[in-house]
């Protein structure tokens, strides 16, 4: 007899099968090295002619990290800051590009491209050879690091006097003008995430626009009332993506890999690394969780 599935053992086998291969992976590939990295952490490793020698020291190494190392709180800290300023900025400008990009007009395709250079051009092939250009025109490297900077500056107090006389607030204003300072950087880490909440403007049923419409409802309200409602869900996974994102490649990390192989202690970084893990993971579940629960799902 032929078994029929309900709809949600349907959309659960779904699941489990798109992430299957991650799962095998993890499975064959990374638990090992996972399971290694807690025993690392609670041991003195040693180098030894035959590969190397273990011996357990307890929470040592994470006392030493957070007591005795001079650098890995403050890094750290400053990690977690850059976070919050970051996440946000790429948050409402990714936002704001996908609903840009998402209207229509003449030459949209062209425009998506056209947009999606700064994303490319970052990369970090591109940004070498600007560098290397820079420095076999000047022939010093400094000065090529002086001339780089000063092609992305701009004069900040005519942006705060604009705002100031609004009567914006001052801590709202130097948000903003930290947010244009970095703006190179913000569309450069936001290309998934437009990508993201493009498919996400596409996916919203055009009759939902066509009753707002008729029924007298303004661009605004629209936005508000369809719009952000409907793509919510993937600001909760943009929310997550651009958290870890922005850890991947974080001071931490460059950190905790010169304690391992420059430093030759391989039982500290291993629980420096777990310290980081901890607190990215405290804040991945915090902030899903208080997402989550204003989150809309259309059914």
């Amino acid at each position: 007899m032929k078994r029929s599935f309900t709809l949600s053992q349907k959309r659960s086998l779904l699941g489990i099968l798109f992430i299957l291969p991650w799962l095998l992976g993890f499975l064959f590939l990374f638990l090992s090295p996972f399971l290694q990295s807690i025993q690392f952490s609670f041991s003195e490793l040693k180098v030894a002619p035959n590969g190397y020698d273990l011996s357990f020291i307890g929470l040592d190494n994470y006392h030493h990290a957070i007591r005795i190392d001079p650098n890995f709180n403050r890094i750290l800290t400053e990690s977690v800051t850059e976070m919050v300023y970051n996440v946000p900025m790429i948050l409402f400008f990714s936002l704001f590009a996908a609903t840009l990009l998402n209207s229509k007009f003449k030459g949209r395709a062209l425009a998506r491209a056209i947009f999606f250079l700064p994303v490319i051009l970052a990369s970090g092939a591109i940004e070498e050879a600007q560098s290397a250009g820079l420095i076999q025109l000047t022939g010093s490297s400094q000065i090529a690091q002086e001339l780089g900077e000063q092609q992305n500056g701009f004069d900040p107090m005519i942006l705060v006097s604009i705002l100031g006389n609004s009567g914006i607030p001052l801590g709202f204003i130097e948000y903003i003008v930290t947010a244009v300072n970095r703006i190179y950087e913000i569309i450069r880490s936001s290309g998934v995430q437009i990508l993201i909440f493009l498919a996400a403007l596409q996916s919203v049923p055009s009759t939902m626009y066509e009753v707002a419409k008729m029924e007298g409802a303004t661009a605004y309200e629209s936005f508000w009332k369809i719009t952000f409602p409907m793509v919510s869900p993937l600001i909760l996974t943009n929310v997550i993506y651009t958290i870890i994102d922005s850890f991947a490649d974080s001071q931490v990390t460059q950190y905790i890999y010169e304690t391992a192989f420059t430093s030759q202690n391989f039982g500290l970084s291993a629980a420096m690394a777990w310290m980081y893990t901890i607190v990215v993971s405290i804040i991945l579940v915090v902030v899903g969780f208080v997402i989550s629960k204003r989150v809309f799902y259309y059914n």
